[in-house]
């Protein structure tokens, strides 16, 4: 029997969030779940009574961040599993999209979960034990035209997960990205946020992505209870990685992309090496 542990986890109204706090609660631990309105806060109460706590977060606000982490470990207790799944998707060409638009896109996906993963740390390195599991995406690693932001900011928060990982190592302390592929959830649906279309030269390349996507949305291959059921998996192992990826696809597609790096460094490794000189 896997002891008891207590999950801080963003976002649990749907997705990855819901089904990784409804799988935790099935197996007996406990969970913290942020939510943005009091109804959603109630209603993931219900899910187990006096082991399920709902609690209001914009994870764009830090004071808010550190406030709820000390009355955590306060009123309720430590802290074992720090999951940011909060998040969302941009979907926009490039030079349609604007500035404020990508400053948003970090402030949710990379200055919040680093805001979450800074309030946590000091009482984790305290105990010398804890996990934290960033949900990062494929797009952390592979990409595709139409989600620049999107994918900076997984690329950012895969790049912060590994070096973290290796700060906190001697610690006791595991840091694993999960990097979804394509999930039954609602990121290309009401989570995305779609830039308006404006120029007509992307129309060959752009239309029949976002076509696609909004066709394939619901449909996807990945199921998030498997997903979520994975990731406690990871939790219970004396030995996590450092990343994980979730899905058939992810591993594809990413597969495909270090193969093709690999050509891709051999082909101008003359060229990269021509820069050095002697000392």
């Amino acid at each position: 029997m896997t002891a008891s542990r207590l999950f801080l986890i963003t976002g649990v109204s749907s997705g990855f969030g819901r089904a990784l706090a409804q799988q935790a609660l099935l197996a007996g631990h406990r969970v913290v779940g942020t939510v943005r309105s009091p109804a959603a806060c109630s209603d993931f109460e219900t899910l187990a009574p006096g082991r399920a706590f709902g609690r209001l977060l914009d994870v764009t606000d830090a004071q808010a961040i550190d406030a709820l982490v000390s009355a955590v470990e306060t009123e309720i207790g430590a802290i074992d599993v720090l999951v940011n799944n909060a998040g969302y998707g941009h979907e926009g060409i490039l030079e349609e999209s604007t500035l404020d638009e990508l400053r948003h896109q970090f402030e949710v996906n990379v200055f919040g979960p680093a805001a979450l993963i800074k309030a946590v740390l000091p009482h984790m390195r305290a105990r010398r034990r804890g996990h934290i599991l960033n949900i990062t995406s494929m797009g952390g690693f592979i990409t595709m035209p139409g989600i620049a932001w999107y994918c900076g900011s997984k690329f950012a928060l895969e790049g912060i997960s590994e070096v973290l990982g290796k700060e906190v190592a001697a610690f006791g302390i595991h840091v694993t990205a999960v990097a979804p592929g394509s999930f039954r959830t609602d990121w290309a649906g009401r989570s995305m946020l779609r830039a308006p279309r404006a120029i007509d030269d992307y129309d060959a390349l752009f239309d029949p992505i976002r076509n696609a996507r909004q066709a394939k949305s619901g449909q996807q291959l990945g199921d998030p209870v498997k997903a979520a059921q994975a990731m406690l998996q990871v939790i219970d192992s004396p030995t996590p990685p450092s990343q994980l990826l979730l899905g058939s696809d992810a591993l594809h597609l990413v597969r495909g992309k270090l193969q093709a790096m690999a050509q891709r460094i051999d082909q101008w490794e003359a060229l990269s090496r021509s820069t050095d000189s002697p000392v």
